[in-house]
């Protein structure tokens, strides 16, 4: 775990450790869950060191100790998934109501991956029984409806407030091509974050913001063949394209389409599909003797060849969720 030499705290580290889970309640199969639980234990060590840890401990924990407590009834994993709530409530800025992103010096940035691990504070609550938490992730996540969320449907990645007093600053380009851009996998993270708060709250104002990012993402998608670009708001060359983006995506419109009336599901559980089987199509890997399932994955917009077009786990978690949702086998692991 830890790609690129970046160690236990690096975000993605759960991704494997979920698609074990989901396969695990897919198939009852007792190998994926013994290997998440080895590696559900490799991360005490970063609720031990603390420092590296930021606003991702709910993609970390989530996917490895939550998912355990979940499907098993494991105690201590269930202490680890409240551990890393507790850290992540205590990112929360109130002059400015949101979660601050990452460390250092970005004291008051919020970002909008961050929408996809509020849910660790909905779980959270539920738990202990203790509404703080979901004021937190409430706050937050109205912050990023009011910020992040334009009016077209498409979103910033990146919101720079005062931390002092909370007042707006800037919206910095991000991962995306630039400042006011619109790249695709931050909308992806809305997109889906918004429905899973919707989901968590039944605060209706999260289902239409999740439906307004879809439509964007969806009449953009319907212009490239279903295989999203990188940033919607790019040049037109070079062309890089994102399959994680689209994988997310799809995830969240077949979460919207669990929400709204009969005669509206059709459009986000077909456009999931479309895009779903559009980056089968083109970027699956069915090789058992290679890693990876789905290529044509970009970290950023701006990133070198070397992360572009490329294997990324993220894009394999969100794949097998989405399949498996369609299947009608997977678990909420938000």
């Amino acid at each position: 775990m830890g790609g690129e030499g970046n160690g236990i705290y690096w975000w993605t580290n759960g991704f494997w450790v979920g698609v074990l889970w989901q396969l695990y309640h897919a198939t009852n199969q007792e190998s994926y869950r013994a290997t998440a639980e080895v590696l559900e234990k490799r991360f005490d060590t970063a609720l031990e060191g603390f420092l590296g840890l930021h606003h991702d401990v709910g993609f970390m924990w989530l996917h490895t100790a939550i998912a355990n407590y979940r499907l098993t009834g494991n105690e201590t994993s269930k202490r680890r998934g409240l551990h890393a709530a507790t850290i992540l409530a205590g990112r929360y800025n109130p002059n400015g109501q949101f979660l601050r992103a990452w460390n250092h010096d970005r004291i008051g940035w919020m970002i909008v991956d961050s929408m996809m691990n509020i849910p660790i504070l909905y779980w959270a609550a539920a738990e202990l029984g203790d509404p703080r938490f979901t004021t937190i992730a409430k706050a937050h996540a109205d912050t990023c409806m009011n910020t992040i969320v334009r009016t077209d449907g498409s979103c910033n990645h990146i919101i720079s407030f005062d931390p002092a007093t909370g007042e707006y600053l800037d919206n910095p380009g991000g991962q995306g091509y630039a400042s006011g851009s619109a790249w695709s996998r931050g909308n992806a993270w809305a997109l889906y974050g918004f429905a899973l708060s919707y989901l968590h709250t039944k605060d209706e104002n999260y289902l239409n913001t999740a439906k307004k990012i879809a439509h964007y993402f969806i009449a953009n998608l319907a212009q490239t063949d279903w295989i999203p670009l990188a940033d919607f708001r790019s040049p037109k060359e070079p062309i890089i394209q994102d399959s994680t983006a689209g994988m997310i995506a799809a995830c969240g419109m077949l979460e919207i389409a669990k929400h709204v009336p009969e005669h509206e599901k059709d459009l986000y559980r077909t456009s999931a599909i479309n895009v779903i089987t559009a980056c089968e199509k083109a970027f699956a890997n069915w090789n058992v003797d290679e890693d990876s399932i789905m290529s044509g994955g970009t970290e950023a917009y701006h990133s070198g060849d070397k992360a572009r077009h490329v294997p990324i786990i993220y894009g394999d978690y969100f794949f097998v969720e989405a399949v498996l949702r369609l299947l009608d086998k997977d678990f909420l692991i938000w």
